[in-house]
Protein backbone atom coordinates (compact mmCIF):
# COMPACT_ATOMS: atom_id res chain seq x y z
CA UNK A 1 0.00 0.00 0.00
CA UNK A 2 1.16 1.51 1.06
CA UNK A 3 2.95 7.49 1.81
CA UNK A 4 2.18 4.01 0.10
CA UNK A 5 0.05 0.38 2.03
CA UNK A 6 -0.27 -3.02 1.26
CA UNK A 7 -2.60 -5.84 4.06
CA UNK A 8 -4.31 -15.81 11.67
CA UNK A 9 -4.69 -18.99 10.85
CA UNK A 10 -8.36 -20.92 9.65
CA UNK A 11 -9.93 -24.13 11.04
CA UNK A 12 -8.49 -26.91 9.32
CA UNK A 13 -10.88 -28.62 8.27
CA UNK A 14 -13.56 -25.90 7.00
CA UNK A 15 -11.34 -23.83 4.96
CA UNK A 16 -8.93 -25.48 2.02
CA UNK A 17 -10.83 -22.05 0.91
CA UNK A 18 -7.66 -20.91 -1.00
CA UNK A 19 -9.09 -17.53 -1.53
CA UNK A 20 -6.33 -15.69 -2.35
CA UNK A 21 -4.96 -12.02 -1.56
CA UNK A 22 -1.71 -11.41 -0.33
CA UNK A 23 -0.94 -15.29 0.33
CA UNK A 24 -1.90 -16.61 -2.58
CA UNK A 25 -2.39 -20.44 -3.46
CA UNK A 26 -3.88 -23.43 -2.29
CA UNK A 27 -2.22 -25.49 0.17
CA UNK A 28 -2.68 -28.93 2.33
CA UNK A 29 -4.39 -28.80 5.81
CA UNK A 30 -2.19 -27.13 8.32
CA UNK A 31 -1.55 -27.82 11.80
CA UNK A 32 -3.04 -24.90 13.79
CA UNK A 33 -0.48 -22.72 15.31
CA UNK A 34 -2.33 -21.88 18.84
CA UNK A 35 -2.50 -17.83 19.32
CA UNK A 36 -0.58 -16.52 21.60
CA UNK A 37 -1.38 -14.70 24.48
CA UNK A 38 -0.39 -10.96 25.37
CA UNK A 39 2.03 -11.33 28.38
CA UNK A 40 4.16 -14.14 26.86
CA UNK A 41 5.06 -11.72 23.64
CA UNK A 42 5.53 -8.59 26.26
CA UNK A 43 2.51 -7.17 26.10
CA UNK A 44 2.84 -5.02 29.18
CA UNK A 45 0.65 -2.96 32.05
CA UNK A 46 -0.97 -4.81 34.75
CA UNK A 47 -4.53 -4.21 35.42
CA UNK A 48 -5.37 -0.62 37.06
CA UNK A 49 -7.31 -0.38 40.33
CA UNK A 50 -10.46 0.06 38.27
CA UNK A 51 -10.30 -2.66 36.11
CA UNK A 52 -12.22 -5.08 37.42
CA UNK A 53 -13.03 -7.53 34.26
CA UNK A 54 -10.95 -8.84 31.54
CA UNK A 55 -11.93 -8.86 27.93
CA UNK A 56 -9.50 -10.73 25.35
CA UNK A 57 -8.99 -9.01 21.95
CA UNK A 58 -7.22 -10.95 19.00
CA UNK A 59 -4.64 -8.42 16.76
CA UNK A 60 -3.85 -10.14 13.53
CA UNK A 61 -0.67 -10.03 11.44
CA UNK A 62 2.22 -12.41 9.47
CA UNK A 63 4.37 -12.65 12.66
CA UNK A 64 6.07 -15.47 11.39
CA UNK A 65 6.89 -16.77 7.87
CA UNK A 66 8.12 -14.40 4.54
CA UNK A 67 6.02 -11.18 6.29
CA UNK A 68 7.75 -11.77 9.74
CA UNK A 69 8.97 -8.32 10.18
CA UNK A 70 5.84 -6.52 8.76
CA UNK A 71 4.40 -8.30 11.36
CA UNK A 72 6.24 -7.12 14.11
CA UNK A 73 5.52 -4.05 13.04
CA UNK A 74 2.04 -4.26 13.29
CA UNK A 75 2.47 -6.10 16.34
CA UNK A 76 4.90 -3.46 17.85
CA UNK A 77 2.33 -0.64 16.89
CA UNK A 78 -0.63 -1.76 18.18
CA UNK A 79 1.41 -2.53 21.32
CA UNK A 80 1.84 1.17 21.76
CA UNK A 81 -1.66 2.58 21.25
CA UNK A 82 -2.72 0.45 24.46
CA UNK A 83 0.30 0.60 26.31
CA UNK A 84 -0.72 4.23 26.03
CA UNK A 85 -4.07 3.52 27.60
CA UNK A 86 -2.35 0.91 30.40
CA UNK A 87 -4.64 -1.85 28.14
CA UNK A 88 -7.40 -0.48 30.24
CA UNK A 89 -10.95 0.93 28.99
CA UNK A 90 -13.44 1.37 31.50
CA UNK A 91 -13.29 -1.16 33.88
CA UNK A 92 -12.17 -3.94 31.69
CA UNK A 93 -8.48 -4.94 31.06
CA UNK A 94 -7.47 -5.73 27.99
CA UNK A 95 -5.34 -8.72 27.28
CA UNK A 96 -3.92 -9.05 23.97
CA UNK A 97 -4.30 -12.57 21.97
CA UNK A 98 -2.17 -12.43 18.57
CA UNK A 99 -3.12 -14.36 16.20
CA UNK A 100 -0.06 -14.99 13.90
CA UNK A 101 -1.57 -16.16 10.09
CA UNK A 102 2.26 -16.67 8.71
CA UNK A 103 0.79 -15.22 5.44
CA UNK A 104 -1.51 -18.42 5.11
CA UNK A 105 -5.06 -18.33 4.61
CA UNK A 106 -5.76 -22.01 6.01
CA UNK A 107 -3.41 -20.94 8.58
CA UNK A 108 -4.76 -17.27 9.22
CA UNK A 109 -8.24 -18.90 9.72
CA UNK A 110 -7.55 -21.65 11.98
CA UNK A 111 -5.56 -19.23 14.01
CA UNK A 112 -8.29 -16.89 14.66
CA UNK A 113 -10.74 -19.70 15.49
CA UNK A 114 -8.63 -21.13 18.06
CA UNK A 115 -8.36 -17.41 19.25
CA UNK A 116 -12.23 -17.60 19.55
CA UNK A 117 -12.96 -20.65 20.73
CA UNK A 118 -9.88 -21.48 22.98
CA UNK A 119 -8.77 -18.04 24.27
CA UNK A 120 -12.58 -16.65 23.97
CA UNK A 121 -11.47 -12.99 22.33
CA UNK A 122 -14.94 -10.82 21.59
CA UNK A 123 -13.12 -8.76 19.29
CA UNK A 124 -9.86 -8.42 16.24
CA UNK A 125 -8.20 -6.04 14.67
CA UNK A 126 -5.22 -5.48 12.03
CA UNK A 127 -4.43 -7.85 9.59
CA UNK A 128 -1.83 -7.77 6.17
CA UNK A 129 -3.19 -9.82 3.60
CA UNK A 130 -5.64 -10.11 1.79
CA UNK A 131 -5.79 -13.64 1.31
CA UNK A 132 -5.65 -14.22 5.07
CA UNK A 133 -8.90 -11.22 5.68
CA UNK A 134 -11.23 -13.47 2.40
CA UNK A 135 -10.44 -16.53 4.79
CA UNK A 136 -10.86 -15.27 8.62
CA UNK A 137 -14.35 -13.66 7.35
CA UNK A 138 -15.90 -16.85 7.50
CA UNK A 139 -14.51 -17.46 10.79
CA UNK A 140 -15.61 -13.95 12.66
CA UNK A 141 -18.92 -14.54 10.18
CA UNK A 142 -19.72 -17.83 12.14
CA UNK A 143 -19.15 -16.84 15.98
CA UNK A 144 -20.46 -13.05 15.18
CA UNK A 145 -17.10 -11.71 16.70
CA UNK A 146 -16.39 -8.16 15.04
CA UNK A 147 -13.36 -7.17 13.43
CA UNK A 148 -12.11 -4.28 12.67
CA UNK A 149 -9.38 -2.21 10.18
CA UNK A 150 -7.07 -5.18 8.77
CA UNK A 151 -5.31 -4.16 6.08
CA UNK A 152 -5.78 -6.34 3.21
CA UNK A 153 -7.17 -5.01 0.54
CA UNK A 154 -8.19 -6.67 -2.53
CA UNK A 155 -11.50 -6.42 -4.43
CA UNK A 156 -12.39 -10.25 -3.49
CA UNK A 157 -12.87 -8.79 0.32
CA UNK A 158 -15.38 -5.93 -0.82
CA UNK A 159 -17.26 -8.55 -3.25
CA UNK A 160 -17.34 -11.30 -0.27
CA UNK A 161 -18.61 -8.42 1.80
CA UNK A 162 -21.45 -7.00 -0.34
CA UNK A 163 -22.61 -10.61 -1.29
CA UNK A 164 -23.82 -11.25 2.08
CA UNK A 165 -24.01 -7.98 4.79
CA UNK A 166 -25.28 -9.97 7.25
CA UNK A 167 -23.27 -12.96 7.02
CA UNK A 168 -19.81 -10.91 6.68
CA UNK A 169 -19.80 -7.64 8.13
CA UNK A 170 -18.59 -8.98 11.09
CA UNK A 171 -15.81 -7.53 9.10
CA UNK A 172 -16.83 -4.71 9.99
CA UNK A 173 -14.00 -2.41 8.06
CA UNK A 174 -10.95 -2.41 5.97
CA UNK A 175 -8.09 -0.39 6.70
CA UNK A 176 -6.71 -0.03 3.13
CA UNK A 177 -9.22 0.35 -0.01
CA UNK A 178 -9.50 -1.67 -3.39
CA UNK A 179 -6.36 -0.55 -5.85
CA UNK A 180 -8.64 1.17 -7.83
CA UNK A 181 -8.74 3.69 -5.55
CA UNK A 182 -5.32 4.45 -5.30
CA UNK A 183 -3.12 3.27 -8.45
CA UNK A 184 -4.93 6.08 -10.27
CA UNK A 185 -1.89 8.32 -9.10
CA UNK A 186 0.59 6.05 -10.45
CA UNK A 187 -1.26 6.49 -13.82
CA UNK A 188 -1.81 10.24 -13.51
CA UNK A 189 2.22 10.31 -12.60
CA UNK A 190 3.02 9.17 -15.47
CA UNK A 191 0.97 10.69 -17.93
CA UNK A 192 1.60 13.81 -16.17
CA UNK A 193 5.46 13.40 -17.07
CA UNK A 194 4.79 12.53 -20.79
CA UNK A 195 2.49 15.42 -21.20
CA UNK A 196 5.11 17.81 -19.52
CA UNK A 197 8.07 15.90 -21.45
CA UNK A 198 9.76 14.34 -18.62
CA UNK A 199 8.87 11.37 -20.04
CA UNK A 200 9.87 10.36 -23.62
CA UNK A 201 9.09 6.88 -23.96
CA UNK A 202 9.62 5.03 -27.27
CA UNK A 203 6.91 2.50 -26.87
CA UNK A 204 3.34 2.61 -24.45
CA UNK A 205 4.93 -0.68 -23.59
CA UNK A 206 4.05 -1.75 -20.06
CA UNK A 207 5.10 -4.93 -18.09
CA UNK A 208 2.82 -5.35 -15.38
CA UNK A 209 3.51 -8.06 -12.57
CA UNK A 210 2.20 -8.76 -8.99
CA UNK A 211 2.36 -11.36 -6.31
CA UNK A 212 0.01 -14.68 -7.16
CA UNK A 213 -2.40 -13.84 -4.62
CA UNK A 214 -5.83 -11.86 -4.70
CA UNK A 215 -3.69 -8.83 -3.59
CA UNK A 216 -1.16 -8.78 -6.41
CA UNK A 217 -3.68 -10.02 -9.09
CA UNK A 218 -6.12 -7.14 -7.74
CA UNK A 219 -3.38 -4.40 -8.20
CA UNK A 220 -2.83 -5.31 -11.96
CA UNK A 221 -5.96 -5.57 -12.98
CA UNK A 222 -6.95 -1.39 -12.09
CA UNK A 223 -3.18 -0.97 -13.44
CA UNK A 224 -3.58 -2.52 -16.97
CA UNK A 225 -7.24 -1.10 -17.17
CA UNK A 226 -6.53 2.43 -15.87
CA UNK A 227 -3.22 1.90 -18.48
CA UNK A 228 -4.80 0.77 -21.03
CA UNK A 229 -7.71 3.34 -20.87
CA UNK A 230 -5.28 6.38 -21.70
CA UNK A 231 -2.77 4.49 -24.09
CA UNK A 232 -0.33 2.02 -22.89
CA UNK A 233 -0.46 -1.63 -23.63
CA UNK A 234 0.52 -4.22 -21.08
CA UNK A 235 2.91 -6.46 -23.35
CA UNK A 236 3.68 -8.77 -20.39
CA UNK A 237 1.30 -9.52 -17.43
CA UNK A 238 3.59 -11.82 -14.60
CA UNK A 239 2.87 -13.05 -11.20
CA UNK A 240 5.27 -14.26 -8.86
CA UNK A 241 5.84 -16.83 -5.63
CA UNK A 242 6.55 -15.40 -2.44
CA UNK A 243 9.58 -17.05 -2.42
CA UNK A 244 10.72 -16.26 -5.70
CA UNK A 245 14.16 -14.47 -6.04
CA UNK A 246 15.54 -15.24 -9.91
CA UNK A 247 14.09 -13.01 -12.19
CA UNK A 248 16.38 -13.12 -15.03
CA UNK A 249 14.34 -14.51 -17.60
CA UNK A 250 11.41 -12.60 -16.99
CA UNK A 251 13.85 -9.01 -17.19
CA UNK A 252 15.35 -10.51 -20.47
CA UNK A 253 11.71 -10.57 -21.90
CA UNK A 254 11.08 -7.21 -20.88
CA UNK A 255 14.57 -6.06 -22.73
CA UNK A 256 13.28 -7.59 -26.00
CA UNK A 257 10.01 -5.94 -25.63
CA UNK A 258 11.22 -2.87 -25.24
CA UNK A 259 9.11 -2.00 -22.25
CA UNK A 260 9.00 1.24 -20.78
CA UNK A 261 7.52 1.02 -17.70
CA UNK A 262 7.19 -1.61 -15.12
CA UNK A 263 4.29 -1.96 -12.48
CA UNK A 264 3.19 -4.02 -9.92
CA UNK A 265 3.22 -4.97 -6.71
CA UNK A 266 4.33 -8.18 -3.78
CA UNK A 267 4.21 -7.73 -0.32
CA UNK A 268 7.25 -10.19 0.38
CA UNK A 269 10.60 -7.66 0.74
CA UNK A 270 12.95 -10.31 -0.36
CA UNK A 271 11.11 -11.27 -3.51
CA UNK A 272 10.55 -7.59 -4.58
CA UNK A 273 13.84 -5.91 -3.55
CA UNK A 274 15.87 -8.90 -5.60
CA UNK A 275 13.26 -7.90 -8.17
CA UNK A 276 14.43 -4.61 -8.68
CA UNK A 277 18.22 -5.13 -7.85
CA UNK A 278 18.21 -7.99 -10.89
CA UNK A 279 16.50 -4.79 -13.06
CA UNK A 280 18.93 -2.51 -11.99
CA UNK A 281 21.83 -4.82 -12.89
CA UNK A 282 20.83 -5.88 -16.42
CA UNK A 283 20.96 -2.09 -17.14
CA UNK A 284 16.90 -1.40 -17.68
CA UNK A 285 16.19 1.95 -17.97
CA UNK A 286 12.60 1.17 -17.87
CA UNK A 287 10.26 3.53 -14.95
CA UNK A 288 9.61 1.16 -11.81
CA UNK A 289 6.37 1.52 -10.12
CA UNK A 290 7.01 -0.91 -7.42
CA UNK A 291 3.75 -0.64 -5.08
CA UNK A 292 4.44 -1.51 -1.62
CA UNK A 293 8.44 -1.15 -1.82
CA UNK A 294 8.82 1.27 1.72
CA UNK A 295 5.59 -0.85 3.63
CA UNK A 296 9.10 -2.30 5.40
CA UNK A 297 10.81 0.22 7.48
CA UNK A 298 14.32 -1.00 6.82
CA UNK A 299 13.40 -1.69 2.92
CA UNK A 300 16.52 0.42 1.85
CA UNK A 301 18.98 -2.13 3.24
CA UNK A 302 17.61 -5.35 1.25
CA UNK A 303 17.43 -3.02 -2.28
CA UNK A 304 20.21 -0.30 -2.20
CA UNK A 305 20.87 2.13 -4.60
CA UNK A 306 18.92 0.10 -7.44
CA UNK A 307 15.88 2.09 -5.96
CA UNK A 308 16.38 5.02 -6.76
CA UNK A 309 14.43 6.79 -9.13
CA UNK A 310 11.65 3.77 -8.32
CA UNK A 311 8.05 5.07 -7.75
CA UNK A 312 5.95 4.22 -4.67
CA UNK A 313 3.12 5.01 -2.66
CA UNK A 314 3.12 5.22 0.85
CA UNK A 315 2.37 7.41 3.82
CA UNK A 316 5.08 9.81 5.78
CA UNK A 317 5.67 11.27 8.72
CA UNK A 318 4.46 14.29 8.00
CA UNK A 319 3.70 15.64 11.21
CA UNK A 320 4.80 16.45 14.22
CA UNK A 321 3.42 13.66 15.60
CA UNK A 322 4.25 11.17 13.22
CA UNK A 323 7.58 12.35 13.88
CA UNK A 324 7.51 11.47 17.63
CA UNK A 325 5.73 8.20 16.83
CA UNK A 326 8.52 7.14 14.31
CA UNK A 327 11.32 8.37 17.20
CA UNK A 328 9.72 6.64 20.14
CA UNK A 329 9.42 3.45 18.08
CA UNK A 330 12.60 3.28 17.17
CA UNK A 331 13.84 4.14 20.37
CA UNK A 332 11.53 1.26 21.76
CA UNK A 333 12.21 -1.46 19.47
CA UNK A 334 15.55 -0.58 17.59
CA UNK A 335 14.43 -0.46 14.08
CA UNK A 336 12.51 2.06 11.94
CA UNK A 337 8.89 1.90 11.12
CA UNK A 338 7.14 1.94 7.95
CA UNK A 339 4.47 4.63 7.89
CA UNK A 340 2.31 1.86 6.34
CA UNK A 341 2.15 -1.22 8.71
CA UNK A 342 3.43 1.21 11.56
CA UNK A 343 2.17 3.66 11.23
CA UNK A 344 -1.56 2.95 10.05
CA UNK A 345 -1.49 0.13 12.58
CA UNK A 346 -1.27 2.65 15.17
CA UNK A 347 -3.90 4.77 14.14
CA UNK A 348 -6.38 2.07 13.86
CA UNK A 349 -5.69 0.55 16.84
CA UNK A 350 -5.93 3.93 18.52
CA UNK A 351 -9.51 4.43 16.57
CA UNK A 352 -10.13 0.77 17.60
CA UNK A 353 -10.16 2.12 21.39
CA UNK A 354 -12.37 4.54 20.60
CA UNK A 355 -15.17 1.98 19.23
CA UNK A 356 -14.48 -0.10 23.13
CA UNK A 357 -14.88 3.53 25.01
CA UNK A 358 -17.96 4.59 23.06
CA UNK A 359 -19.64 0.89 23.55
CA UNK A 360 -18.67 0.66 27.06
CA UNK A 361 -20.35 4.38 26.78
CA UNK A 362 -23.33 3.33 25.12
CA UNK A 363 -23.86 -0.21 26.75
CA UNK A 364 -22.42 -0.54 29.44
CA UNK A 365 -20.04 -3.32 29.13
CA UNK A 366 -18.16 -4.53 26.47
CA UNK A 367 -19.28 -7.89 24.14
CA UNK A 368 -19.38 -8.59 20.88
CA UNK A 369 -22.31 -7.91 20.92
CA UNK A 370 -22.29 -4.27 22.04
CA UNK A 371 -19.14 -3.29 19.82
CA UNK A 372 -20.27 -5.03 16.95
CA UNK A 373 -23.36 -2.76 17.28
CA UNK A 374 -21.46 0.66 17.72
CA UNK A 375 -19.69 -0.71 14.23
CA UNK A 376 -23.54 -0.52 12.21
CA UNK A 377 -24.67 1.84 14.11
CA UNK A 378 -21.88 4.93 14.42
CA UNK A 379 -18.58 3.51 12.28
CA UNK A 380 -21.22 2.78 9.37
CA UNK A 381 -22.54 5.60 9.21
CA UNK A 382 -19.88 8.33 9.69
CA UNK A 383 -20.99 9.20 13.13
CA UNK A 384 -17.84 7.89 14.58
CA UNK A 385 -14.82 8.61 13.11
CA UNK A 386 -10.93 9.03 14.05
CA UNK A 387 -8.94 12.82 13.71
CA UNK A 388 -6.50 12.61 16.08
CA UNK A 389 -4.03 9.85 13.76
CA UNK A 390 -0.62 10.29 12.81
CA UNK A 391 -0.89 9.07 9.24
CA UNK A 392 -4.34 10.17 7.61
CA UNK A 393 -6.01 13.54 8.96
CA UNK A 394 -9.18 11.41 9.13
CA UNK A 395 -10.26 7.94 9.07
CA UNK A 396 -13.99 7.46 8.63
CA UNK A 397 -16.78 5.45 7.26
CA UNK A 398 -20.02 6.17 4.84
CA UNK A 399 -22.61 4.07 3.73
CA UNK A 400 -21.47 4.39 0.01
CA UNK A 401 -17.94 3.42 0.64
CA UNK A 402 -18.17 -0.03 2.54
CA UNK A 403 -16.36 -2.04 3.73
CA UNK A 404 -13.30 0.71 2.44
CA UNK A 405 -13.07 4.10 4.48
CA UNK A 406 -13.92 7.11 2.60
CA UNK A 407 -11.06 8.02 0.32
CA UNK A 408 -9.86 11.70 -0.57
CA UNK A 409 -8.17 15.09 -0.07
CA UNK A 410 -8.90 15.13 3.84
CA UNK A 411 -10.00 11.49 4.07
CA UNK A 412 -7.60 8.53 3.39
CA UNK A 413 -5.19 8.97 0.27
CA UNK A 414 -1.10 8.49 -0.32
CA UNK A 415 0.86 10.54 -2.56
CA UNK A 416 2.99 8.95 -5.07
CA UNK A 417 6.63 9.10 -4.35
CA UNK A 418 9.96 8.67 -6.36
CA UNK A 419 12.63 7.33 -4.05
CA UNK A 420 16.57 8.66 -4.23
CA UNK A 421 19.13 7.47 -1.75
CA UNK A 422 15.99 5.14 0.29
CA UNK A 423 14.50 8.63 0.82
CA UNK A 424 11.00 9.55 -1.28
CA UNK A 425 10.30 12.40 -2.64
CA UNK A 426 6.49 13.69 -3.23
CA UNK A 427 5.39 14.09 -6.84
CA UNK A 428 1.85 13.69 -7.03
CA UNK A 429 -1.02 14.95 -6.56
CA UNK A 430 0.75 18.87 -7.71
CA UNK A 431 -0.51 20.77 -4.93
CA UNK A 432 1.54 18.74 -2.17
CA UNK A 433 4.22 17.64 -4.69
CA UNK A 434 8.05 18.72 -2.96
CA UNK A 435 9.97 17.51 -6.27
CA UNK A 436 9.37 16.79 -10.35
CA UNK A 437 9.45 13.07 -11.72
CA UNK A 438 12.84 12.06 -12.64
CA UNK A 439 13.74 9.35 -15.24
CA UNK A 440 16.94 7.31 -14.38
CA UNK A 441 19.91 8.49 -16.33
Amino acid sequence: MSIGIRRSLTLAAALALMVSACSGSATPAPTAVAPTVGPSTGASAAPTAAATQEIKIGISGPFTGGNALTGTEIKNAVTMAFDAVNWTVGNYHITPVYIDDQSDPAKGAAAYEQAIVSQKIIAGVSGWHSSVAVAQMEITAKYKVPHFFALGAADTINEKWASDKAKYGYWTSKGWPVPDKLVVGYVETLNNAVAAGDFKPTTKNVALFGEDTDWGRTVVKALKSQLAATGWTATDEDYFGQAQTDFTGVIARYKNHDVAVIAGTTTFPDSLSAFIKQIDDAGLKSVVVADGLGWLGDWYKLTGSSSDYVIDQIPGWTTDAAKKFATDYQAKFGAMPSPSAAGLSYDYANFFIKILQTALADSGDLTSASIYKVAQDKLWTGQLKYTAGIIMPSYDYAADSLPDMVVGSGHFTFPVIQYHGGEGTVIWPGDIAKGKFELKP
